[in-house]
Order: structure tokens, then C-alpha cells, then sequence
């Protein structure tokens, strides 16, 4: 059992290392495994690695992961999200506060249209911070509610993230996308009331606005609904087939950029050199995610030859703690690392070595991942090296780091209350997929 344990720390450490000197993910992955092949099995070993790589890269599950990319690509470069923008503006009204509202539900929708935390963060860091600071509202918490929406961008369906959890951890994709639904809710309510509290508690943290305008009559808001009717059409499109058992998350993944494509229409943006872009940086990104899981695939295998990982399986389950203790200590690991590592290289390295852990702790294999997928996303927003705090930073460029910094620990801290509930309350996040 020593050995197993020291040879998945030893592999671990090389891996983190490679990556602390810039080298690329994948690259490190790839390093790792053509080193670890030739030590363990020597040539003949490069055969498994040929056949990890074309296994994964031709699973029929990661196709979703190009179609969701591409639909978020489309919605966002035909500019359909202004109109998303300014109805959801109307729709909130003249409320105290409401900027800080706007920022959280715009985020919370825009999560819904594109699995990209960075993405949405750079987006309203540019369009919507700006304008929150110049009407006399407090640069902290506005752009702690701008970090925090766009965190939820992994976590409300459609995601990237889920597809890589669901694929490596051999879980029900389509059950962990309708499972991020409430919890999703839930977040973006928190934050909510958080904001409420605050300003309640120091007004002088929403100022009332006088350049607002006047209050948006029936009219203006029943325009303002009928606008955004094509976006719920697209999510209607995405989850609703998918919860309601129509289509798997690769067919419901096709209709959402048939939907995307309609919906640049009906707003008069949809043009050919849109369509290419979208397309061209679709595939790049696409490519990336696959090459990175085709180049960790092997990396699991080499685990489970060495016995490294039934060794760190029967070290943790050895330990004389509770089931509780044992999450805690589960969900702290992630949580610090992404401090320091990138998401997606985390979870493949993590993955293969929690899936034994969990299966022999009985844990309901939904409700762990969907915490699992929390607790990384809190990792993009989390201090020194959380890439979506650099995403707002680079577009909040007067800013410094430390109060980018200092704006996002309180919303990490309430995401650490909102896994504590979904915690304690399992239902949150299983009774969405136990309908299916």
C-alpha cells in the first residue's frame, strides 16, 4: 500500500510541478504519461496509451462539449445579449439597490447561455461595473456580485464542467445538468439577500439613483418580457428536453445552436463572418478540452495499474472518522488547490483518485459531484490565482489586484454557506434528476 501511495504522490507532484513552470496542461499530462509508460511497461506500454488517446477523443458524450461552446459563441457575438441586457433592466425596476440586482440576475441569466465564468465576468466588468461605480456604488461589493453571478456559469446548465465530471466520474450527465439547476437558484438568492442586507444595513452603499429615469410602466415591461422570449425558448430547448427524457445532452446541446442561430435571427444578427468566428473559436476551445481529457486519460489508467489509486482508496477509508469528516476533508483538497491550479487539471487529477473513495463511502454519486462542481467553481473566484478574478480585473483596468481580491472573499464565503446547505439538505440537488 506504501508504494501506491507514494507513487501517486510522486506522479501528482511531478504533474503540479511541470505546471508551476508554465507548462501547459496538456503538455504536462502528455509528459508525465509517455515517462510513467516507459518506467512501468516499457514500448509496449505506448500501445495503451495510442488507444487511451483515441478512446477518449472519440466518446460520443464529449460532443456535447463543442456544441455548448458554440451556442454560447453565437448568442454573444451576434450582440443578442444587449437585448438580454437591457429588458432584464427594465424588469427590475426602480428598486433600491438595483444595480446590485441587476448585476446578479444578469450574470445568473448570461450563466445560463454560456458555461464560461471568465467569459461573463470580463463581459460585465466592461459593460455594466463601470456605470455601477459612476452612479456612487460601492466598487467592492459591485464587483464581488459580478465574480459571484459569473461563478454560477460552471454550475447552471448548459456546462462544460459538468460534461467533464459526468465523463470521468462515469455519472448520468444529463442527471448532474438538471441537478445544478436549484442549486444554481439558490446561490444567485443568497447573493440576493446578502446584497439586500448590506445596503439595509449602510445605505450609502446604494445610493438612490436619480439619473435612472422614471419607473418602466406595464407597457415597457411587457415588452421588455416579450424580448427575452427567444432565450427561454433556448434553455427550454436545452434542459426541458433533457428533463423531460426527449433528448440526451448531445441532441438537447444540437438544438441549442439551432436555437441560437433563430434567436441572431428574430434580433437581426445573424451574418456569415459571425457564424465563422463563432465557429473558429469554437473548435480552438473545443480542441483544447479534448487534447487536456485525452491526455489525462492515461494518467487515470496508470493510477489504477500501479495500485496507487486502491492504496490511497483503502489509506482514506482506514481512517477512524465520520462520513461527515471525511467530505469535509474531500472538499477542503479541491478548495485549496484551486487557489493555485487550473480547474479542469485539477478535476482530472482528482477525479480518478476520489471515484474508489466515494464509491466505498456510499455517497450518492449526484449529490458529491454537484458539490464537487461547486467547490471548484468557488476556485476561478477564489485569491491568489482564480482566473476569472483576472478576467474582471483585466476589465476593470483602474482597479488593484488586492481589491479585486478583497471583493470576492465575502461571496466565496457565501458559497461555503451554500455547500453547507446543500450538504445538509441532499434533496437540492437529486430531486431534479431523480425525475428523469
Amino acid at each position: 500500500m506504501v508504494e501506491g501511495i507514494a507513487a501517486v504522490l510522486v506522479g501528482v507532484s511531478f504533474l503540479l510541478a511541470l505546471m508551476a513552470i508554465g507548462m501547459p496542461v496538456f503538455a504536462a499530462f502528455l509528459f508525465i504519461n509517455l515517462v510513467a509508460v516507459a518506467l512501468i511497461m516499457g514500448p509496449v506500454g505506448y500501445g495503451m496509451f495510442v488507444n487511451s488517446l483515441f478512446e477518449t477523443t472519440t466518446s460520443q458524450s464529449l460532443v456535447t462539449i463543442p456544441l455548448f461552446i458554440l451556442m454560447g459563441e453565437i448568442l454573444f457575438r451576434s450582440n443578442s445579449v444587449e437585448v438580454l441586457f437591457v429588458s432584464i433592466d427594465t424588469l427590475v425596476g426602480r428598486v433600491r439597490g438595483r444595480q446590485y440586482v441587476l448585476s446578479i440576475l444578469l450574470a445568473t441569466v448570461f450563466s445560463t447561455l454560456s458555461g464560461a465564468a471568465m467569459g461573463v465576468a470580463a463581459m460585465l466588468g466592461r459593460s455594466l461595473l463601470p456605470g455601477m461605480i459612476g452612479r456612487g456604488y460601492d466598487a467592492r461589493l459591485s464587483a464581488g456580485t459580478i465574480l459571484a453571478g459569473a461563478s454560477l456559469a460552471p454550475l447552471i446548465p448548459p456546462s462544460v464542467l459538468v460534461i467533464i465530471i459526468g465523463t470521468l466520474a462515469g455519472v448520468s450527465i444529463a442527471g448532474l445538468l438538471i441537478a445544478g439547476i436549484l442549486p444554481g437558484l439558490m446561490f444567485a438568492a443568497i447573493f440576493l439577500i446578502y446584497c439586500f442586507i448590506r445596503t439595509w444595513r449602510a445605505p450609502s452603499l446604494a445610493p438612490q439613483e436619480t439619473d435612472s429615469g422614471p419607473t418602466p410602466s406595464v407597457r415597457q415591461k411587457g415588452w421588455a418580457l416579450l424580448r427575452i422570449v427567444p432565450f427561454s425558448i433556448i434553455i427550454l430547448m436545452v434542459m426541458g428536453l433533457i428533463l423531460m427524457g426527449i433528448a440526451t445532452p448531445t441532441e438537447a446541446g444540437a438544438m441549442g445552436v439551432i436555437g441560437s442561430l433563430i434567436t441572431a435571427a428574430i434580433y437581426r444578427n445573424l451574418s456569415l463572418r459571425m457564424i465563422i468566428g463563432a465557429l473558429a473559436s469554437s473548435a480552438k476551445v473545443s480542441a483544447m478540452i479534448l487534447f487536456i481529457m485525452a491526455s489525462s486519460k492515461l494518467f487515470s489508467q496508470l493510477l489504477a495499474f500501479t495500485g496507487g489509486a486502491t492504496a490511497m482508496t483503502e489509506w482514506v477509508v482506514a481512517l477512524d472518522v465520520s462520513r461527515w469528516t471525511m467530505l469535509i476533508l474531500l472538499m477542503a483538497l479541491p478548495f485549496v488547490l484551486c487557489m493555485f491550479i487550473d480547474q479542469i487539471a485539477l478535476m482530472l487529477i482528482v477525479i480518478p483518485i476520489y471515484l474508489p473513495i466515494i464509491e466505498r463511502l456510499s455517497f450518492d454519486p449526484i449529490w458529491f459531484w454537484l458539490l464537487f462542481l461547486v467547490n471548484i467553481t468557488v476556485g476561478g473566484m477564489t485569491p491568489p490565482f482564480g482566473y476569472t478574478l483576472f478576467a474582471l480585473k483585466s476589465a476593470w483596468q483602474e482597479a488593484s489586484l488586492g481589491t479585486v481580491f478583497s471583493a470576492a472573499w465575502p461571496f466565496v464565503m457565501l458559497y461555503v454557506l451554500g455547500m453547507f446547505i446543500l450538504a445538509i439538505f441532499p434533496g437540492l440537488t437529486t430531486i431534479l434528476p431523480s425525475l428523469l
